[in-house]
């Protein structure tokens, strides 16, 4: 149903674009999808191709105009493109190959100083022509998102679990659709405050995973099924993101508020497959908190400092939910004159609260070098517990999570590394490598130590689409915990694709 909501949005939206132009849109010949292809076949029997058709041409209708945006996207980009203007240090990394040009940040969109380097994707160069698309941009509102599907091939049966997102194994699965609405608050410059926001909707098979207790949370925690690889229905939606930012750039040399639900702060990885170097998550990722609610601040210090201090309700908790406990969040990120190493500690949970639904005491900390423009590595590292986790005290059955009479604290610990390298403007190659101790099996529901070593490739076709093969050989220690506990070892092969809108 919701997934039929997004969809709908998106053709009404695109209804009213054309409508808001007037009647002489419907006056047009019909699109043509030869006609706005006709440039790439004409190159490659060796004819003089014609002038690209531009999705700024208003004479078009907004199909055509789509098309035509597409067709721009596909095409090498500009040389000699003016750079924006930034404070601060340099792009430490290539984007593409790479899914960012900045060293890791969370709880802003861009770390400040940094500007708003978001392409202009297909739809909203076709809404370009109409009143609500030049409404969007005199208010410098992006409107974009993604489809993302994925397949894969697993030597298990029942579930790749704690293998994320590609959970139920040999099949092909819609992770996320995903449709983005926002305003990113203008931090390169320093002589008036700014405002913006981010409403970010999810839907698919991801929203296991992304769930927030108290938001819409209903269809993943009253829906359980013991057929199921994960419970809840098969298919959810999840509002990801839903925040304000004001931008005060008097404090210090300039500070971030932002107040609603944002992503977990210290992760290398990201809920959003756009953002990932891989397709799959590590254990660590899977086994964390996801998104947070509250009230954060962003300071930049200088070009090499950076703090961050919040409280929010607890991870995975919506501030009005009865589990939602006052938590604190501290994070500092240094980066070096050169640009080379980033070092990012961070506080994401702290509280002196017993266990309440995802009520974690967690401390991470991420370090990422650059060897060369095309050659980083990141490397994250935490501890995570819980107080007060019924099931977890002493007397439990041994090698059985959960089965003690009683409560107690529960931790677990890992470390992740991922070395990054550029191929090509078009190409990059990761290898991520980890380790990871469920102490007592209450992240992943096996207490044993588990290892995971992965390699993919990310290929961009054009700015608008990306395909990752990957392949992935996980190991379980001291218990048998893949495949519903059948066997201690898990390979799988996955591929994917995004495609941009």
């Amino acid at each position: 149903m919701v997934m039929r909501y997004v969809v709908q949005t998106a053709v009404l939206v695109c209804l009213g674009a054309m409508l808001s132009q007037g009647a002489e849109a419907f006056d047009e010949p019909p699109v043509s999808l030869t006609g706005i292809f006709e440039s790439a076949s004409a190159g490659a029997n060796g004819q003089a191709a014609p002038a690209p058709e531009k999705s700024g041409d208003c004479s078009r209708n907004i199909f055509h105009r789509l098309g035509a945006a597409y067709v721009e996207d596909a095409q090498p980009p500009d040389p000699n493109a003016p750079t924006p203007a930034r404070r601060g240090l340099g792009t430490p990394l290539d984007s593409p190959a790479f899914p960012s040009a900045e060293w890791q940040l969370g709880g802003v969109s861009y770390p400040i100083g940094a500007p708003d380097e978001n392409s202009q994707y297909p739809l909203e160069k076709a809404l370009g022509c109409t009143v609500f698309g030049l409404w969007m941009k005199r208010h410098r509102i992006e409107m974009f998102g993604w489809l993302n599907a994925a397949a894969n091939l697993s030597t298990s049966h029942f579930t790749n679990y704690p293998l994320a997102y590609q959970v139920r194994p040999n099949r092909v699965e819609l992770n996320q659709a995903v449709l983005n609405i926002q305003r990113i608050v203008d931090t390169v410059q320093t002589d008036h405050l700014d405002w913006g926001f981010d409403i970010s909707a999810l839907y698919g098979y991801d929203y296991h995973f992304t769930t927030m207790k108290g938001v819409f949370s209903n269809q993943l925690l009253n829906n359980s099924s013991a057929y199921a690889a994960l419970p809840g229905r098969t298919y959810g939606a999840d509002p990801m993101l839903f925040y304000a930012d004001i931008y005060v750039p008097w404090v210090a040399e300039g500070m971030v508020v932002r107040v609603g639900r944002w992503l977990s702060l210290p992760d290398i990885e990201a809920q959003f497959s756009p953002n990932n170097y891989l397709v799959t998550h590590s254990i660590l990722y899977t086994a964390d908190p996801y998104t947070q609610m509250g009230v954060l601040t962003t300071t930049r210090l200088n070009a090499q400092w950076t703090v961050q201090l919040g409280v929010h309700g607890s991870d995975d908790t919506a501030v009005w939910n009865r589990s939602a406990r006052p938590t604190l969040q501290a994070c500092v990120r240094w980066v070096s004159v050169s640009d080379d190493d980033m070092l990012y500690p961070c506080i994401n949970s702290f509280n002196r609260d017993d266990y309440h639904y995802d009520n974690l005491q967690m401390y991470a900390a991420t370090w990422g070098h650059r060897f060369s423009p095309h050659f980083h590595i990141l490397t994250e590292a935490y501890w995570m517990y819980a107080r007060g986790i019924p099931g977890y005290g002493p007397g439990g059955t041994p090698g059985v999570a959960g089965s003690s009479p009683y409560s107690g604290k529960a931790g677990e610990f890992g470390i992740v590394n991922y070395m990054n390298f550029e191929l090509s403007g078009a190409d990059m190659v990761s290898f991520r490598n980890e380790f990871y101790n469920d102490e007592k099996g209450q992240r992943t529901g096996y207490a044993t130590r588990y290892s995971e070593h992965t390699v993919g490739l990310t290929h961009w076709v054009s700015q608008d689409l990306e395909i990752r093969p990957e392949l992935r050989y996980d190991h379980s220690y001291d218990l048998p915990a893949y495949d519903k506990g059948r066997r201690d070892y898990q390979l799988v092969a996955v591929i994917d694709a995004i495609v941009h809108y």
